[in-house]
Order: structure tokens, then sequence, then C-alpha cells
């Protein structure tokens, strides 16, 4: 299966477990779970906004960083633009935070609920290049189930 088809796959089962609670920490540790087991990657989870930083929330995967301020590294710099970042080599991006030197990519996605950011969804792979705008539509989409 490819990566299109793999997602396909996951979006009604994803929506089914969104459907049967309302819990945002229950659904964000149960889409982290079903992402990280689908795809294989190295770190796969979300960090809370709390005040004026993210706060480590559910995830899959080795140890992570668990305060991140605004505007700083991949994840802040999601939060601060209000946009996807799909980053080829983390090596290349400005202010890179290193909670683990085998992550080589990265995708983070906003979480938006009543026009605010609530969270970010963070999944890192040890491969270059191993996000793109297929994870971009899809993850998007999946986070909006939240």
């Amino acid at each position: 299966m490819n990566k299109t088809e793999q997602y396909e796959n996951l979006l009604p089962q994803v929506q089914s477990v969104m459907d049967s609670t309302a819990d945002i920490i229950a659904n964000m540790a149960n889409m982290a779970a079903m992402l990280h087991e689908t795809f294989g990657f190295w770190w796969t989870g979300f960090y809370r906004v709390i005040g004026n930083e993210l706060v480590l929330g559910p995830f899959q995967g080795p140890l992570a960083c668990t305060r991140i301020a605004y505007g700083r590294g991949v994840c802040g710099t999601a939060w601060k633009e209000r946009r996807t970042v799909v980053v080829p080599d983390v090596e290349q991006f400005p202010g890179h935070i290193a909670c683990s030197a085998a992550s080589r990519s990265e995708i983070v996605v906003p979480v938006v609920r009543d026009g605010e950011i609530t969270a970010v969804l963070d999944i890192d792979s040890v491969r270059l290049d191993t996000f793109d705008q297929t994870d971009a539509e899809f993850l998007n989409r999946m986070v909006e189930m939240l």
C-alpha cells in the first residue's frame, strides 16, 4: 500500500475512535498510537498549548522534550505561524530543537479549536525527507477530527 492508501484506510478508523469519546487527551493518545503504528514513525505525539509554551502531551516513541517556547523550534514555529511546517532535514532548520539526534525530518500540524491553536501534532522520522504535501493534507484532516 502506498502512503495515500494508508492514510485513506486510516481516516475512517481515526474518525470512529474520535467519535467514541469527547475526551481530548484520550483522542490525542489514540491518534498518536494509530499514526505511529501505521507508519512506524520515530516519534509521534502532541504538545498542548498551556500559557505561553507547548507542554508535552500524549505521544508514542522515545523520551521527548517536555516544554517548548512560543516560536522556538519546528513546533513553536508552527504554533507562531499558524501553519503546518514540513522539514525535510531538521539540521537545516534554524533553531531546531534536538530532543533526539536520531530525528532527521519532521512535520508539525497545528490543532485549531474555536479559532485558537490548542496543540500541535509533531511527527519525527529517522529518515531524511519523509514528509510531503500528502502527509500535510491527511494529517490536517485528522487533527480537524479532534
